[in-house]
């Protein structure tokens, strides 16, 4: 039998929806109230045995389509499909059923189809519409709960009540089960992972293994390797984006329609292989999971590291998702309709807050995805939610909608709860002034819960400590951490600090004291022991500390989709090889691989081409035809193939690859301090036992530094516990060494007494320091407790 043989269209159903949107269109107090209850019927679900699907599609208003014009369209696979294949030739059968129509939505209802699930692939469907010249276009489906083949492909229709149903963590949410929505808090700190580089397999599956291997290795009390030590003691987990990114500019597609008509359609569909850094969004997809990422292309893989996380033993881990919802890509225009947006930006595309049904959509697709089971929510950029106030001509800051992102109930096995937020929100940036005036507390002093987060000033991005005198610059935010951070967070490692860091000209005023060359400096800068003291043992907030940096693998902007830009991005990232690639690094034969087949065969060689790339940018004005030219006529000649545009574009798409796979940081696992990754687990442990230090000082705590500088930063701190406990440290943060002193009778106000101990000592303090007299030097710390005296 075919397709149109085995399924049928359920008037009934499709127009009981329509009816239902109808209803609340006209009962509702506002438009958005109406939108926020009708958007949860949109998508594709599974109801029984019926499938399910809305739409939002305005466009065919504006095109004046008739209903008799618009249908679903479902494409079932010919045979069997095998999502972990790289490229395959596949042959749908197609069928068309009609639609329902409700103002700008669209329902049907259909009986006969299958569902996707952990184990077999279901059919795909999209809207598609008819023109008075007999043309065929697709609507896709911007809240799919599954997109094997990116968001500009057609959906799967997914069963998502039986994943959740199956997930493995459900006693885990049924504990927080009660009258009212569980409130997540905060945790005591983040660990913040990339997940395409933070195993050698790259995908979410991989993650999961690597989480249940130290999972059963804690529980077995077995000996932990440095690998191992690398990612426990921390309370939670916080991924980069997983949302579908951009696809590459000019192709490949990875579905290509090669032949159909209108029962048979052949594709061409290629396994999702592009490199991200997670932000560059489409918006479109938010609501599931980016397919390169999946080792089996099912969502189901999510959920699985959600309840791994959950399930870890001696103490949950929770799981926080990083979205981006304050821009999309430019690529979000052949995505969606024109109505999601408001103008171009730095990024791509402003959204349209204001129109009520992208503002319901918006944060449909945001509850859709942490049902997968996070705990918590970092919102990116949240500084960039903005409006045109036509009145005052001029753009606003959206905080209703911040607000209404915080408000939003989730519900997994049964368990309603609100998870813990965090924004990103640097306000007034990008304004010149933004690192003086910025307070960094616009979003915690206008949200209601007084839980909620900011990133602090030493998290937010330009942040140099491997720069002599940053550490005294930055005293006054640092003053401003210890009497109002406790709803901040803390630490200088992230993402956004690791890759500004990359691209600082050497030739500033390096702090050579971190180590001998610039990938050392680099490394020990945002994997600092000292740093670590003062953010874990001194500073309040929440510590969060980036999986790269703490291996001290590399990191950097990494996406390969474009093509008009992606040499002038290039060129703007080749710095890092000053600060990230040595010789040796660059010489072992499975790094760099597709630049050294281009020609690049050693550092130098590849170093000299971008020395000329980034001035030739500047001066042509990104002619690439002329950079191309100017390259070829170099003496002596530059090493790499005849410069071309194309080959400059090919050269641009393999160091994006190269970089990639050199940033993996599994590549770091071998080589770490056990030393380092000991002390930090030990420090990270220390706070963990230690809760109170995440708020601000109080009144009998101190915080200052050594007076007079005489070359050197040491920072002193203080602090009382609930129970009497006193936590005492000094961290020597940059310059020269101190003359020889007793850190216990510093000028430090109320460490005055006996009954100190030697809690933590940074690894280059040997083992047989025990307290006394001691040369302070660079990156060392000490932290002192005391329990109390009454």
């Amino acid at each position: 039998m075919t397709l149109s043989e085995t399924i049928e269209f359920i008037e009934s159903a499709a127009q009981a929806e329509a009816d239902a949107a109808g209803d609340t269109l006209t009962h509702a107090e506002s438009t958005f109230e109406a939108d926020r209850e009708i958007v949860r019927r949109l998508g594709g679900r599974v109801e029984d045995d019926i499938a399910i699907f809305g739409f939002w599609a305005p466009e065919l208003l504006d095109a004046r389509v008739p209903t008799s014009d618009i249908f679903l369209e479902v494409l079932r696979p010919v045979g069997p499909i095998d999502l972990t294949r790289s490229h395959q030739n596949v042959s749908f059968e197609r069928a068309y059923l009609p639609v329902v129509r409700q103002e700008a939505y669209c329902f049907t209802a259909v009986k006969g189809l299958r569902a996707g699930s952990r184990d077999a692939v279901g059919d795909f469907y999209a809207i598609t519409w008819r023109d008075s010249e007999d043309q065929w276009h697709r609507i896709l489906d911007p809240l799919a709960a599954s997109l094997p083949f990116g968001a500009m492909a057609p959906a799967e229709l997914y069963d998502v009540s039986a994943m959740q149903a199956a997930r493995a963590d459900l006693d885990y949410f049924s504990a927080f089960e009660g009258t009212e929505p569980h409130k997540f808090g905060p945790p005591t700190n983040i660990l913040q992972i990339h997940v395409p580089t933070a195993t050698a397999g790259g995908t979410l599956a991989s993650l999961t293994r690597h989480y249940q291997r130290l999972a059963e290795r804690v529980e077995r009390d077995l000996p932990l390797e440095p690998a191992d030590r690398l990612f426990l003691g921390y309370d939670a987990v916080q991924l980069l984006p997983v949302e579908p990114t951009t696809v590459y500019e000019t192709g490949p597609a990875f579905w290509q329609e090669t032949t159909g008509d209108d029962d048979v359609l052949s594709v061409d569909l290629l396994r999702p292989d592009t490199t991200n850094w997670g932000y560059d969004v489409v918006i479109s997809g938010m609501a599931t999971v980016n397919p390169v990422l999946l080792e089996t292309g099912r969502p189901d893989e999510l959920v699985d590291l959600a309840a791994t996380l959950h399930n870890f033993p001696s103490k949950p881990k929770q799981l926080i998702f990083d979205v981006v919802f304050g821009h999309s890509d430019n690529q979000g225009l052949q995505a969606l309709n024109g109505h999601y947006f408001a103008g171009p930006n730095m990024y791509g595309q402003n959204l349209a807050y204001q129109n009520p049904t992208v503002r319901a959509i918006l944060l449909e697709m945001q509850r859709r995805k942490v049902n997968f089971g996070a705990d918590g929510v970092r919102v990116d950029g949240a500084q960039d939610f903005k409006w045109w106030d036509a009145a005052s001509q001029q753009l606003r800051h959206d905080d209703d909608y911040l607000q209404s992102m915080a408000d939003i109930v989730q519900e997994v096995g049964g368990t309603s709860y609100r998870p813990w937020f965090i924004f990103e929100d640097g306000r007034p940036w990008p304004e010149e002034d933004w690192e003086l005036s910025s307070t960094y507390r616009s979003v915690i002093e206008m949200q209601r819960d007084d839980d909620v987060f900011q990133w602090g000033p030493l998290t937010f991005a330009h942040n140099t400590p491997f720069l002599y005198t940053f550490w005294l610059s930055k005293f006054w935010r640092i003053r401003e951490m210890v009497d109002v951070g406790e709803n901040w967070i803390s630490g200088t490692s992230n993402h956004d600090t690791l890759r500004r860091g990359t691209q600082v000209s050497p030739k500033l005023n390096v702090n050579t004291r971190l180590g001998r060359t610039r990938m050392e400096i680099l490394d020990k800068a945002y994997d600092n022991p000292a740093v670590h003291v003062l953010t874990y043992a001194a500073m309040p907030g929440v510590p969060m500390d980036f999986l790269n940096a703490m291996a001290r693998a590399s990191w950097g902007f990494i996406r390969n989709q474009d093509d008009r830009y992606g040499v002038k991005v290039v060129a703007e990232e080749a710095i890092s090889l000053k600060w990230q690639v040595d010789e040796y690094s660059y010489s072992i034969p499975g790094s760099f691989t597709r630049l050294k087949e281009l020609g690049f065969q050693t550092r130098e060689e590849l170093a000299r081409f971008f020395e000329f790339l980034p001035a030739l940018v500047e001066v042509t004005e990104y002619d690439l035809e002329e950079i191309a030219r100017l390259l070829n006529a170099s003496e002596p000649p530059i090493a790499g193939p005849e410069f071309s545009v194309a080959t400059l574009k090919e050269i641009a798409r393999a160091w994006m690859d190269d970089m990639h796979d050199y940033c993996n940081v599994s590549h770091s696992l071998s080589s770490l301090d056990a030393d380092q990754a000991a002390f930090c687990l030990q420090l990270r442990n220390f706070r963990r036992a230690r809760p109170w230090l995440r708020q601000n000082y109080g009144p009998k705590d101190r915080f200052d530094y050594l007076q007079p500088i005489d070359g050197r930063t040491v920072f002193t701190s203080l602090r009382h516990g609930p129970d009497g406990e006193q936590v005492f440290t000094v961290c020597h943060m940059e310059g020269k060494p101190t003359m020889e002193v007793d850190p216990l009778v510093l000028p430090v106000e109320g460490i005055k007494g006996t009954g100190w101990e030697l809690a933590l000592r940074t690894p280059s303090i040997g083992p047989d320091y025990g307290g006394g007299p001691i040369t302070l030097k660079d990156s060392m710390a000490l932290v002192y407790v005391r329990k109390s005296q009454g």
